[in-house]
């Protein structure tokens, strides 16, 4: 049984069901075709049978002529009435005795006497069958080779009558023929065998279709594969045969080219972002020095050196521009490094209230400035969430900022959203700002990716780093010019 569950074995069980059903069908019908032969010659020999029958009865009758004993019941059946197109009596001259045939029959005078026909004049009799059995007799028929003047496919049969006084007569009896069924018989086996073949091709084709069809399948699959695309798959419908194994082994071997890739990316990046980190790490220290000799010497120039004239507030603006710069830089090498360092998070249970609280405080001034109203709306039963609260609190301080700056000076609107989200904790900033371009939404969290001319593009690329330690989830929604939705969803404790 094992044989028969593999794709040799299926197709080599098919094709002998096949063959047997070919072979079977064309007995069937050979047999058939020869059992209406038989039967259309035996239905031929009785018509002839009865037809000679008949004209013996008329040649032994003096009185009685065929069209008189033709239509006496119980002499011929309707098939052989409808067979038989004429019965012929020929005399030992050579005349037309008796016929069906009004134009041959004798022509009876008033005084009683016959004029005959010679069988000579008759014009239109069919070929006559086996003529060589008459004898020297033969040449006496007209249609002893090829009908005359006919163009039917009728046949003439002849047998004599010996007599001891009369010599010897014959009857000729005519049978009709139909040529179209002539044809379709002959043409029949032809047909049936044409048939089952064109039925054998067709399934043929079918099941060379089928069982060819994976092997199709896979040519463009391993196609797409040299192409690049690890992602493509080969249905296999759940066949156990030598085709569905190798189809689930390509699939498999697929799958795992794909993980093999996307491991070989993160090792890259993992690389990447270890040397970045490294040189970072490296240039953060040997920057960050001077950075702080410089804000410690403004604080100084600041204390010391303050003129007590008119340009003491353009003084203590242009120390404050510089320190302000200084903090900027000195923030954006935080943010360098934060996002090229490995982070270790420290996850404990915590309120997600506190941690929207505690970034809150860092933008309500600002947010107050800019005429910027702030909502904070908290569903009930909201679970603590597994978290570090320094880490959190980097990713809605970038989140609230970006809302504020996308709302601008104008005024706006900025609501947080708390609620329980099957087993996490799902937060919604929503903003009224000017939104982010469709083209740019696939781009918010890569790293160094920014519309603002002061901005590293490190921020959204932090926030999902730590979101991605915590095993959260982040995503964005914006429409350009009516606002933006941040969703963050974080593992409940």
């Amino acid at each position: 049984m094992e044989f028969f569950n593999t794709f040799r074995g299926r197709l080599s069980l098919i094709l002998a069901l096949l063959l047997i059903a070919t072979l079977a069908l064309q007995f069937y019908l050979n047999l058939k075709t020869q059992n209406e032969n038989e039967e259309r010659h035996q239905v031929e020999r009785q018509t002839l049978s009865d037809a000679f029958a008949l004209g013996f009865s008329a040649f032994s009758s003096k009185e009685q002529y065929l069209s008189d004993l033709i239509s006496q019941p119980g002499r011929l059946d309707d098939e052989a009435r409808a067979r038989i197109r004429d019965i012929i009596i020929i005399d030992d001259e050579w005349q037309i005795a008796d016929s069906l045939n009004p134009d041959l029959a004798p022509t009876i005078h008033e005084d009683g006497t016959a004029s005959y026909k010679k069988l000579s004049d008759a014009t239109d009799l069919p070929p006559l069958m086996e003529a060589s059995r008459l004898g020297p007799d033969v040449e006496k028929f007209p249609n002893r080779r090829t009908a005359v003047n006919d163009n039917s496919d009728d046949e003439a049969h002849a047998i004599p009558i010996d007599t001891t006084s009369n010599g010897r007569w014959y009857v000729m009896v005519l049978l009709k023929n139909d040529r179209k069924e002539a044809a379709w018989r002959a043409a029949q086996p032809l047909v049936y065998t044409l048939g089952i073949v064109l039925v054998s091709t067709l399934i043929t084709l079918l099941f060379a279709w089928r069982f060819t069809r994976p092997i199709a399948n896979l040519s463009n699959a391993a196609r797409s594969v040299a192409m690049g695309d690890l992602s493509i798959r080969v249905p296999y419908s759940g066949r156990t045969d030598e085709m569905g194994q190798l189809a689930q082994n390509f699939n498999e071997m697929t799958a795992e080219l794909e993980k093999t890739r996307l491991l070989e990316e993160k090792l890259r990046e993992a690389e990447k972002s270890a040397v970045v980190g490294r040189l970072g790490s490296a240039i953060a220290h040997e920057i960050r020095n001077p950075l702080n000799y410089i804000n410690l010497t403004l604080d100084h120039l600041n204390t010391k050196f303050d003129p007590d004239d008119e340009r003491s507030p353009e003084y203590h603006k242009l120390i404050g521009q510089i320190k302000t710069e200084v903090a900027r830089i000195n923030q954006q090498i935080s943010d360098f490094l934060n996002y090229s360092r490995p982070a270790k998070a420290n996850l404990q249970p915590v309120e997600a209230r506190e941690v929207i609280e505690d970034s809150l405080r860092l933008v309500e001034a600002q947010a107050a400035e800019s005429n910027i109203k702030i909502g904070v709306v908290e569903r009930e039963d909201v679970p603590k969430i597994m978290g570090d609260s320094d880490f959190l609190r980097s990713v809605f301080n970038n989140l609230f900022i970006n809302a504020l700056q996308a709302i601008g000076s104008e005024g706006g609107k900025m609501n947080v959203k708390i609620s329980p989200d099957n087993g996490f904790v799902r937060f919604d900033v929503t903003d009224t700002g000017m939104g982010i371009p469709q083209e740019n939404l696939p781009k918010v969290f890569e790293p160094y990716f920014s519309t603002k001319e002061t901005g590293t593009g490190l921020g959204l690329a932090i926030v999902q780093k730590i979101v991605d330690i915590h095993h959260g989830s982040i995503d964005v929604e914006s429409i350009e010019g009516e606002g933006t939705k941040f969703t963050v969803r974080l593992p409940r404790a």
